[in-house]
Parts: structure tokens; C-alpha cells; sequence
């Protein structure tokens, strides 16, 4: 399931977000990659350490929880602060699946990796090349979004970022382990979710709306794991 939220950030935040991380001292990719991923990537990132990533970062968390899309399609239980990451002068990143468990900064907390979230910071015309192909079951989905926008996708999903050879890609990446591990199960909520929206859009008193409504809350109560 792939879900496109547009304009999570606004033109401003974006264009400010953008002139702090072009000042930051950005770091080879591969030292935060996997024994498997470091064959493939070749991009540069932030370190997590970094206070003016941190700072985007929560302001990027604080736009997700103002966000009923992200809520109905992610359902999140725990979101992994966001990282950063740089694509120029012909850097990529090949065919890789994100890992399963991620340890939370500054704890012992650990977090499923059910669902990928990318969130681009360069406008597409800005860069050549650098789409996100996400190969899911009808094929691969090249994605390439405004500045702002972001795309929502689930984590066991093979991808890759296409090489940037010209221009500049920012973006921030994270993970967020859901209420509801099976993708499956969560692709069947939120079509339901979004079911009972239109419904009510439709009839704001509908009965068949109230009946949808339940039936979501009963599955959700079903398969959530807390």
C-alpha cells in the first residue's frame, strides 16, 4: 500500500528546512547502513546527533500527528525520529529492504519497522534523476513528489533511490511501528476508514456510516498490538 500525503510541509518550512540542512556537515551514508545495505548505498546523511536535524525532525513528527492520512494509513504505535539524507553527483541507492528492529535514540526501546515514510525537500525539477522505486505487487512505482509532500509505504518493501546526476536531492526518511503489524490488515482499516469518511461526507447522519465505524473499531481492536 502506498500512500502519497501531499503538502505535509508547507513552502516555507520546506525552503527553511532545506537552507539549514545544506549548511549541515553531511557524512558517508554507509556508516549507518547494514552489513548487506553498504554494498548499494552511496548517499550521504546526517548524523542523528546533529541539533538542526533534530529540530526539523520534530517538526516533521509534529505535522504527522497533525495528520488524519498519515494516522488511518500508518496507525502508529511508535515513530523512530526522522533521519536525513543527501543524493548528488551521481550517488544512489540500490535494491535494498529496510531492517526489521531499530533500537529508539537515547533508550533501549525497540521498534518494528512496519511502515517506510519518505518525505521529499527538494522540488522534483530541482534534481535529475533520484525517483524512489518501491516494487510492491503490481510492479515497481517510481515516486517523485513535490517539495513537501510524502510518501507513506510499507517497510518490507524491496526499493531503491535512482542515481542524482544532477542537482540536489534532500529528503527525510523514518519508520514507524503500527498498532497493526500485517500490512494486509492494515490496507483493509484504512480502505474501510476511508469507506466511512466518504459515507459521511455523503450524509452526515448516515446509519450505514455508524455501522462501518464499528465494524473498523472491532477490527482494530482485533489485531492492535499494544
Amino acid at each position: 500500500m502506498l500512500v502519497h500525503i501531499p503538502q505535509l510541509l508547507g513552502a516555507e518550512e520546506v525552503a527553511l528546512s532545506r537552507e539549514i540542512l545544506l549548511q549541515q556537515p553531511w557524512q558517508d551514508g554507509r556508516l549507518t547502513a547494514g552489513h548487506m545495505a553498504a554494498h548499494v548505498k552511496t548517499n550521504q546523511q546526517l548524523s542523528r546527533d546533529n541539533a538542526s536535524a533534530q529540530k526539523i525532525g520534530d517538526l516533521i513528527l509534529d505535522k504527522l500527528g497533525q495528520s488524519p492520512l498519515f494516522m488511518s494509513v500508518a496507525l502508529p504505535l511508535k515513530v523512530l525520529p526522522p533521519l536525513f539524507n543527501r543524493y548528488e553527483g551521481g550517488t544512489s541507492y540500490g535494491d535494498h529492504t529496510d531492517n526489521a528492529i531499530f533500537t529508539m535514540p537515547n533508550s533501549t526501546m525497540r521498534v518494528r519497522s512496519d511502515v517506510s515514510t519518505t518525505v521529499f525537500l527538494s522540488e522534483p525539477d530541482a534534481y535529475v534523476g533520484g525517483e524512489l522505486v518501491i516494487v510492491d505487487t503490481y510492479g515497481e512505482q517510481r515516486v517523485k513528489l513535490a517539495a513537501g509532500d510524502a510518501i507513506v509505504y510499507p517497510a518490507s518493501s524491496l526499493h531503491r533511490v535512482e542515481p542524482v546526476t544532477e542537482g540536489v536531492r534532500l529528503g527525510a526518511f523514518f519508520w514507524t511501528q503500527s498498532l497493526v503489524a500485517s500490512n494486509e490488515q492494515r490496507q483493509m482499516l484504512y480502505d474501510l476508514d476511508c469507506a466511512v469518511q466518504q459515507v459521511l461526507t455523503e450524509d452526515s447522519a448516515s446509519a450505514a456510516a455508524r455501522r462501518l465505524s464499528g465494524i473498523y473499531h472491532n477490527l482494530l481492536r482485533m489485531w492492535s498490538q499494544t
